[in-house]
C-alpha cells in the first residue's frame, strides 16, 4: 500500500422531584440522587435513543447539545441483535464499516470511521487501548453496557487519534443495583458459550457494593482447511469491580478484567488470478496460532463539592502478552502452481498506564450558565517486540497437504523496546445563554515521546511531538426538541518513521467541518439526526513510485452525509437506522496516480435499517438488512469488488426470569467478498445462528 492511510435537553423538562431520603444503618439520612432525565451517562440506555453521554464533551451532556455526531448502542439494542462482538455492535451505526477483511476468529476489530482505521481509536471507560505492533487489546461484547461512536476529529477531548473518530465501551461496573443473570449460548460452527452477571450491594443500606462478569467461549470458524481441519478459538473473560460510595456525591469504584485469548492464526485464503479466494490457505494448523493474555486493574473516583464543583480521576493499568506464529506466501513460482512460503512469529508483550484527571464546575456570569472543564491526561505505553521470519516448505495450490513440520524461524527481523509517553492539558467550556444557544469550545495541548531502542541495528532514536488541537460548536435549542448545529474539530497521531532526509515524520493532521441537525422530541423515546462533513487528513505519508522514499506529502479528503434514526416508533417496536454516502479522495501524493482516486476498501454507501417488535405477551420479532457499495481494490482504482446486500433476524421470547432469543445474522446465507486488497480477497460473513437462553434470578 502506497498510502498509509422545550429547548432540547436539560430545559425540556422540569427538574426531577428530589426523591426521600433512605434510612441508612446508623439511622442517618442518605442522599439519593435522581437525574432529570432519568439516565446516567455512564449506565443503561433505555430502549435505543440514549439522552445523555459522557463521551461527546467528558461532563455529562444532552446528546441533542454536543456539537458532532454521535452514536449509542445500549444493551438493549445489542441484546436484540444478538451482537457477538464489538463489530456486530456497531455495524448498524452510520459512517461505520465493519468486518473489512471479512471473518476473523482471532478477535481482532476490522473497522473504519468516516473512511479512516478506528484500530488507535479505540477507548474504554474513556481511557485509551492503544495497540502495539499487532499486539491489539481485546475484549467481549457481554461486558459491555453501551458503546459509543463520536465521529469526526476528537483530540481535544481524548488526545491523539486518528481523523474518523473514536469507539467508547462502557463496561458494566458495580453501581449498588441488585443483579443476577447466567446466559447459555450454542449456535452455528459449534459456538458455545457460558456467561454470567453477578452484583448486588453487601447489605441493606450498604455503601459497598460488587459486581462479577464471567464469559468462557469455544468456538469454530466458518472457513475449514481443505482437508477439513478446523479453526477453533476460546476465550475466557472474568471482570469483578467494587463500589464504595458514602455519599451521593462522592464515589469510588474499583475493578479489573482478565481475558485469555487462544485462536487459530489463518484467517484467509489464497486468490487465484481472477482475485476470488480459492479454497487454499496459505499457512498450517501444525504452526499457526495466535494467544494472548490481557490484564488490567483501574479506578474511576468522583467527588461532587457543594458549590458546583466536580473533581473526577480514572486510571487503568493493563498489561497483554501476545505470541503469535503464521505463514504467508511470498509467490508462485514457475509453474504456476507451487507456493513459497515464509513463516514468522511474533512476541510482543506491552502495558499501558492511563490516568485522566479533570475538574468541572458549574456556574452562571449573569444569565449565561458555564460547564467548565480543566484536566489533564497521561499515557504510557511500554512495549517490545521479538519478530523472527524464515522460509517455510512450499505448498502445492491444487493438491496442498497440511499437517507438515514447519520449523521456529530463528532469524531476527526486528527487535527492538519502545516507550511512548504522552501528556495532554485540555480546557473546555459548555456556554449556554437565552436558553436556547448553547456554545462549545475547547482546546488541548499535547505532548509526545517516544523512545526506540533497536538493538538489532544497534540504533536508539528519541523522538517528540507536539500538538494543539481545538474544537468549537454552535448549537441552538428549539423548544419542540430540534437543534441544528455547526462544529470545527481537529486530531492528530503521531507517526512513526524517517523521510528521505532522515527526519522523524510529523504527526498526521485531521480538520473537520460539520454542519448537522438533531431531533429528540421531548417526552418520546426517539432520537434523529443529520450530518454533513467536510473532513480532511494531511500529513499523510506517502511512497514514490520509483524510489520508494517515504514523503509526508499526502492528503486525504472525507465528504459526505449521514442520517440516522434510532428509538420507539411505537410502543413495542424499536428501529435503528441509518444511511451514509460518503466520498473519500487522496488529494495529493508522491504518486501522481493515487490523486484523485478513492481510498480502498471504503464504499461510497452504506445503508441499514433494524425493527424489533415485542407484542404484550412476550414474544417478540426482529428484522434487519445492511447493504455496502462498492469498494475499490487498490490505490489507482484499477478493480473494484462488488457491493452487498445481506438480511438479519431474530426472534425472541421473554416470560418473568426467562429469555430465550434465536437470532439469525445473513439469513439467506448469501455469498459475498467483503473486500480486496491488491491480489487478496475476503470471504464475507456466512449465515450464522445463535440460541440464547438466560435466566434472571
Amino acid at each position: 500500500m502506497t498510502l498509509c492511510t422545550s429547548a432540547a435537553s436539560a430545559q425540556t423538562q422540569a427538574p426531577a422531584e428530589p426523591a426521600p431520603p433512605v434510612p441508612t444503618s446508623d439511622n442517618t439520612l442518605r442522599e439519593v440522587r435522581v437525574t432529570a432525565e432519568g439516565e446516567d451517562p455512564i449506565g443503561p440506555v433505555t430502549g435505543y435513543a440514549a439522552k445523555r453521554s459522557l463521551t461527546g464533551t467528558k461532563t455529562d451532556t444532552p446528546i441533542i447539545e454536543i456539537p458532532q455526531s454521535i452514536s449509542v448502542i445500549g444493551r438493549e439494542e445489542m441484546d436484540a441483535r444478538g451482537a457477538q462482538n464489538t463489530m456486530e455492535v456497531v455495524r448498524y451505526t452510520p459512517g461505520v464499516v465493519t468486518s473489512v477483511y471479512g471473518i476473523d476468529n482471532r478477535g481482532w476489530e476490522d473497522i473504519t470511521i468516516r473512511g479512516f482505521s478506528g484500530l488507535l481509536s479505540i477507548y474504554q471507560n474513556g481511557l485509551a487501548q492503544t495497540p502495539f505492533n499487532v499486539t491489539n487489546y481485546m475484549s467481549d461484547p457481554y461486558m459491555f453496557e453501551r458503546v459509543e461512536v463520536l465521529r469526526g476529529p476528537s483530540s481535544m477531548i481524548f488526545g491523539q487519534g486518528d481523523a474518523g473518530g473514536i469507539t467508547n465501551r462502557v463496561t458494566k461496573l458495580a453501581s449498588g443495583e441488585r443483579t443476577r443473570e447466567i446466559e447459555l449460548q450454542y449456535g452455528s460452527f459449534q459456538r458455545k458459550q457460558l456467561a454470567f452477571d453477578v452484583g448486588d450491594s453487601f447489605g441493606e443500606n450498604s455503601d459497598l457494593s460488587f459486581r462479577l462478569i464471567g464469559v468462557g467461549l469455544d468456538s469454530n470458524d466458518q472457513d475449514r482447511y481443505p482437508d477439513g481441519h478446523k479453526l477453533n478459538r476460546t476465550r475466557t473473560v472474568l471482570a469483578p469491580s467494587l463500589r464504595w460510595e458514602p455519599s451521593a456525591k462522592t464515589s469510588f469504584t474499583l475493578y479489573g478484567e482478565y481475558i485469555k485469548n487462544s485462536a487459530a492464526e489463518d484467517a484467509y485464503f489464497v486468490s487465484d488470478a481472477q482475485r476470488q479466494p480459492t479454497g487454499v490457505k496459505p499457512g498450517d494448523y501444525s504452526f499457526s496460532g495466535i494467544k494472548q493474555d490481557q490484564k488490567s486493574i483501574g479506578y474511576r473516583f468522583q467527588h461532587e463539592f457543594a458549590d458546583g464543583w466536580t473533581v473526577r480521576q480514572n486510571y487503568r493499568f493493563s498489561k497483554l502478552r501476545m505470541a503469535r506464529r503464521v505463514v504467508w506466501v511470498d509467490g508462485v513460482e514457475e509453474d504456476g502452481r507451487t507456493l513459497d512460503r515464509t513463516a514468522r512469529t511474533w512476541n510482543d508483550p506491552m502495558s499501558q498506564s492511563v490516568m485522566d484527571t479533570s475538574v468541572e464546575g458549574k456556574f452562571k456570569t449573569g444569565t449565561v450558565q458555564h460547564t467548565l472543564l480543566a484536566g489533564v491526561d497521561w499515557n504510557q505505553q511500554k512495549g517490545s517486540t521479538n519478530q523472527y521470519s524464515d522460509a517455510a516448505p512450499t505448498l502445492d495450490l491444487y493438491t496442498p497437504i497440511y499437517g507438515q513440520y514447519i520449523p521456529t524461524p530463528t532469524t531476527p527481523l526486528n527487535i527492538y523496546r519502545q516507550d511512548t509517553r504522552q501528556i495532554g492539558y485540555y480546557l473546555q467550556d459548555q456556554i449556554k445563554f437565552d436558553d436556547h444557544w448553547v456554545l462549545t469550545v475547547g482546546g488541548r495541548q499535547d505532548h509526545v515521546r517516544q523512545i526506540t531502542d533497536d538493538t538489532l541495528n544497534n540504533a536508539y532514536t528519541v523522538q517528540r511531538d507536539n500538538a494543539f488541537s481545538g474544537r468549537a460548536g454552535l448549537t441552538y435549542l428549539f423548544s419542540n426538541g430540534v437543534a441544528p448545529y455547526l462544529s470545527y474539530a481537529e486530531s492528530f497521531q503521531p507517526s512513526s518513521g524517517l523521510d528521505a532526509n532522515s527526519d522523524p515524520f510529523k504527526p498526521t493532521r485531521g480538520k473537520q467541518v460539520e454542519l448537522g441537525v438533531k431531533y429528540q422530541p421531548t417526552g418520546s423515546k426517539m432520537l434523529m439526526t443529520a450530518a454533513l462533513f467536510d473532513l480532511r487528513k494531511s500529513n499523510v505519508v506517502s511512497y514514490d513510485p520509483t524510489t520508494y522514499e517515504g514523503r509526508q506529502i499526502g492528503k486525504v479528503r472525507s465528504r459526505g452525509l449521514e442520517l440516522e434514526v434510532k428509538g420507539e416508533l411505537l410502543p413495542g417496536l424499536n428501529i435503528a437506522a441509518a444511511y451514509t454516502q460518503m466520498n473519500t479522495t487522496v488529494t495529493n501524493s508522491s504518486d501522481p496516480e493515487e490523486i484523485g482516486q478513492r481510498l480502498p476498501l471504503i464504499p461510497k454507501q452504506l445503508a441499514s435499517v433494524w425493527l424489533d417488535y415485542t407484542m404484550g405477551n412476550g414474544v417478540g420479532f426482529g428484522s434487519g438488512i445492511r447493504h455496502q457499495g462498492n469498494t475499490a481494490g487498490d490505490e489507482h482504482n484499477t478493480f473494484f469488488t462488488p457491493g452487498f446486500t445481506v438480511l438479519d433476524a431474530a426472534i425472541h421470547y421473554e416470560q418473568g426470569p426467562w429469555r430465550f432469543a434465536l437470532n439469525v445474522s445473513n439469513l439467506t446465507n448469501k455469498k459475498y467478498i467483503a473486500g480486496c486488497y491488491v491480489d487478496t480477497c475476503y470471504n464475507g460473513i456466512w449465515r450464522s445462528a445463535t440460541l440464547t437462553a438466560r435466566y434472571k434470578f
